[in-house]
């Protein structure tokens, strides 16, 4: 019975303990971002008292027990508790890091993409990124800035279009469509296969045993005689475009490869500026559905997903170009995505919008807690602020990581400058 005693005390002790620390802390916190309008304010503030004493809980008379430990012997909780929004799970690392890189970090502009200069040096592409210095080294260079401006260049073509406008065509930007319904169609041809895992259905491995075995002969359709030595370049960023045949995964890097194999025809004349529009409206849309039904189909795992704190667990630029579009939007705004009126008639007319109705198709529960970075980008007051912030968010989250870009291949056409 005593021992069920001095536990109640302790356990009333250790509670009060924790309340002040945590109201302490919380009020510490709120004033460094708030006092002396905004700045920081690092006075340290006097730590919670609180003296135990040897009395008994019921009648305050004194007991032949030793007061509780304090609650520093025990486990002292962080000096500032700073509480964050729910759900507290599958934290990406450093959250405060990248966040601050990103604000940090300048809004990516557009750049003219140089043609490759003659004479031609094509040679198979290797990877060379395995650490964060070689990403800084990479990050520093020409090549890194065009190619991020050649995908600014890509959102800006589609500011103001909706996914049913016309738009010129050219042969190469048909040969591209022409592939891609190829490749939608061997999907057609494979079914899945009968199996309990929920994810990497192995019939995809077939499907990109074929995707692989005729890629050659897709990209030799795109090249003109001069240029088709270049197949031994592209070909490896192609097959990179739709997954990883042995993971049975997809994700931001494989997307990348595929803004890689665009910038690379850009670079060599085989799409040009005024193709862009179509690039984007056609051929990356097509790209996305044949996406899309890959990863219904065959299960694909997200590949290095960040969870419910991703923006998807595979795409990014659709939310790029997608936002590109709904600039200056009469009456959409960044909140409208949670108007489902307006998800289901627009969203095959807006990229940024048909991603929210697929994320919202294929996760379950509340929008705020499995998809919290695109309910907190739905209070941004414009889509302009929407676009820029993403752009900065790219360059950070997807072209500064280690483990997206470690497999991001290097040749002529994308060079890594010494």
């Amino acid at each position: 019975m005593l021992f069920f005693v001095y536990l109640q005390r302790f356990q009333v002790c250790l509670s009060s303990q924790l309340s002040q620390h945590r109201v302490v802390g919380f009020k510490q916190g709120h004033n460094k971002l708030f006092s002396h309008g905004g700045e920081l304010d690092e006075s340290p503030m006097d730590p919670p008292t609180h003296h135990h004493t040897s009395a008994c809980i019921n009648c305050g008379g004194p007991t032949a027990f030793p007061p509780p430990p304090h609650i520093s012997d025990i486990n002292s909780p962080p000096p500032v508790y700073v509480p964050i929004r729910a759900p507290a799970i599958n934290l990406p690392p450093n959250p405060q890091n990248t966040q601050q890189a990103i604000m940090l970090t300048p809004v990516p502009q557009s750049q003219e993409t140089p043609i490759l200069d003659t004479p031609y040096n094509f040679q198979t592409p290797v990877k060379k990124i395995t650490s964060q210095s070689d990403i800084q080294h990479f990050q520093s260079s020409p090549v890194c800035k065009n190619f991020l401006g050649f995908v600014v260049s890509l959102s800006e073509s589609m500011k103001g279009h909706k996914l049913s406008d016309p738009c010129h065509q050219s042969g190469k930007i048909l040969c591209l469509l022409s592939t891609l319904e190829t490749l939608e169609k061997f999907v057609d041809e494979i079914p899945p296969l009968p199996q309990a895992a929920r994810y990497g259905n192995l019939a995809y491995r077939s499907w990109h045993e074929r995707m692989t075995e005729k890629a050659e002969s897709f990209v030799l359709e795109l090249l003109e005689h001069e240029l088709k030595g270049a197949v031994v370049e592209l070909v490896p960023y192609f097959t990179d475009s739709f997954g990883n045949w042995n993971r049975v995964d997809y994700g931001t890097g494989h997307e990348t490869n595929f803004a890689a194999f665009l910038y690379c025809l850009a670079r060599l004349g085989v799409i040009r500026n005024e193709d862009y529009h179509a690039v984007v409206l056609r051929v990356f849309v097509k790209y996305l559905d044949l996406m899309r039904k890959l990863q219904l189909v065959y299960s694909l795992e997200p590949a290095g997903s960040h969870g419910v704190w991703g923006l998807d667990d595979y795409h990014f630029l659709p939310f790029i170009f997608g936002s590109s579009q709904l600039i200056d939007h009469k009456y959409m705004k960044p909140k409208s995505i949670h108007n489902d009126d307006i998800i289901e008639n627009f969203s095959n007319e807006y990229l940024y919008l048909s991603c929210i109705a697929f994320v919202k198709k294929v996760k379950k529960g509340l929008f705020a807690e499995h998809s919290p970075l695109l309910d907190d980008i739905s209070g941004v007051p414009n889509w302009k602020k929407v676009n820029g912030g993403l752009l900065k968010m790219y360059k950070v989250e997807v072209l500064e990581k280690v483990p997206i870009m470690q497999h991001f291949l290097f040749g002529s056409i994308i060079p890594w400058e010494q």
